[in-house]
C-alpha cells in the first residue's frame, strides 16, 4: 500500500511531517509520500521523503505567469504529482495535457476523480494512478471504505476495464489504521489523506497508527 498525506494549504509544519513520514516509512517497510505547498517541495525532498506536488499545469516552458512548471517540481525534488483534485478540477483536456507535462519531467501521476465513471476516464489518459475521492466525504469523520465501500470496488473495476497497469487508490476520510487495511482489502493499492496527519498533535503517532495493519 501507498501512503500519500497532502498537506494541502494546511497550517502545519511541514518538515515536521516529511520528518515523520520518512521515519515511519523507513521503519515500517512502507512507501509513504508527502505532498507539501509548492514553495515547501526543495525543504520537504531534502529531508528525504519521498515529496509529491499537489498540482503541476499542463503548459511546458515558456509564458505561462503563475503556472506550475512540471520541470520545475522535478527540479526541487519532487518524484510525483497530484492532478484534478477536487479542491482544484480541471477539463479533460489540461489533464491530459499536465499527465503529458508531468511524463516529460519524469514524474508519477496520480489523477483524482469523483467516481467509478470518472475514474475510467482518468485512466483512459493512461497516469502511473487514479484516486477516487467522493468530494463529500473529504476533510470528514467517516472514510469512503467505510462508507461507500462499493464505490472503491467499482474504481477497480472501472480502471481496470480501461487500463489493468493504472494503480487505484482512495481517499476522503481516511485516517486510522483500520481504515488503511479496508481500503486494501477492497482493491486499492494505495490512498490519499490529508487532515489525518496534517491537523494532528502528533503526526508521527498518527502515521504509525496508519500502517499498523499492514
Amino acid at each position: 500500500m501507498f501512503i500519500l498525506v497532502n498537506l494541502k494549504a494546511y497550517p502545519c509544519d511541514p518538515i515536521e511531517v516529511a520528518t515523520a513520514a520518512r521515519d515511519v516509512a523507513e521503519d515500517a517497510g512502507v512507501r509513504i509520500a508527502v505532498s507539501p505547498q509548492a514553495a515547501h517541495l526543495e525543504s520537504v525532498a531534502d529531508t528525504g521523503v519521498e515529496t509529491w506536488a499537489q498540482h503541476v499545469s499542463p503548459n511546458g516552458y515558456g509564458s505561462f505567469t503563475g503556472s506550475t512548471l512540471a520541470e520545475a517540481v522535478a527540479e526541487a525534488g519532487a518524484e510525483g504529482t497530484l492532478l484534478n483534485h477536487s479542491e482544484n478540477r480541471r477539463k479533460l483536456a489540461d489533464i491530459d495535457a499536465a499527465v503529458r507535462a508531468a511524463e516529460r519531467a519524469g514524474l508519477e501521476t496520480c489523477v483524482c476523480a469523483n467516481n467509478p465513471d470518472q475514474i475510467a476516464a482518468a485512466a483512459a489518459l493512461q497516469p502511473d494512478s487514479v484516486a477516487v475521492e467522493p468530494p463529500e466525504l473529504i476533510g470528514g469523520d467517516v472514510s469512503v471504505a467505510t462508507a461507500d465501500p462499493d464505490i472503491v470496488t467499482d474504481a477497480v473495476a472501472a480502471a481496470g476495464g480501461v487500463d489493468e497497469d493504472v494503480d487505484v487508490y482512495c481517499g476522503a476520510g481516511i485516517s486510522t489504521g483500520d481504515d488503511v487495511t479496508t481500503a486494501e482489502e477492497l482493491g486499492a493499492s494505495g490512498i490519499l489523506l490529508a487532515s489525518g496527519v496534517a491537523k494532528a498533535d502528533d503526526p508521527r503517532a498518527a502515521l504509525e497508527d496508519l500502517v499498523s495493519g499492514l
